[in-house]
């Protein structure tokens, strides 16, 4: 069953520093779980993940906070393999045409983001646009690995022009994910839930909705 939810409207964020944005996302961002569990038997591994989503006139933020038993990071180089460390994600559908967009960071704050087509088409950010996408965290821009259980956050602030927008729209499809493809127990956990046999994050029809306050 796809997933919507409704995302405040938070007029501020794209000028608040680090624990401002933290503390005004945790009192009134949009809290969802990324807890679906879609190849459990395969990956019985679940960390707790829930996402946290608000807007401005220009931008979406979008906050992570993580408790899991390994948390590592060892890709320093943005647009590189993220998505083999404790990492989380965020896609969305392209609101303007066909593709969508995928936003992927660990927890030391390196960021792959593109537009594709499909999971094997894709036109990566260059460096001027992953710039405009400001990031936060729990974490210095350094390796990690701690081989115990941990609580971390990210938070990203991604322009709606971006994604081809100059404002903000009614809504958006899309999703939110965790996971860990070389962590010491491997995870694929999403907020609406994937019915495919394997992982794959990449399939917009199982994308939830965003809406977007003022349009409720």
């Amino acid at each position: 069953m796809k997933k919507r939810v409704v995302v405040p409207y938070i007029p501020l964020l794209d000028t608040m520093p680090a624990e401002q944005l933290r503390e005004t996302l945790a009192e009134c961002g949009a809290a969802v779980a990324v807890d679906s569990h879609n190849w459990a038997a395969e990956y019985p591994y679940a960390p707790t993940v829930t996402a946290r989503i608000g807007y401005s006139n220009h931008s979406l933020a979008v906050m992570f906070d993580v408790a899991e038993s390994h948390t590592k990071a060892v890709e320093m180089s943005d647009n590189g393999a993220v998505w083999e460390d404790s990492c989380v994600e965020f896609f969305v559908a392209n609101p303007v045409g066909e593709g969508y967009y995928n936003f992927e960071m660990n927890a030391a704050k390196t960021l792959l983001a593109a537009f594709r087509l499909s999971r094997n088409c894709a036109t990566h950010f260059d460096s001027e646009q992953l710039g405009s996408v400001k990031r936060y965290g729990s974490f210095e821009h350094e390796v990690i690995d701690i081989k115990q259980p941990c609580k971390w956050w990210v938070a990203e602030v991604i322009p709606f022009t971006l994604i081809g927008l100059n404002s903000a729209p009614k809504s958006l499809n899309a999703n939110l994910y965790k996971c860990g493809d070389k962590l010491a127990a491997p995870h694929f956990m999403s907020w609406s839930p994937i019915a495919l046999d394997k992982p794959n994050f990449h399939c917009p029809e199982f994308f939830g909705t965003l809406i977007f306050e003022e349009y409720e």
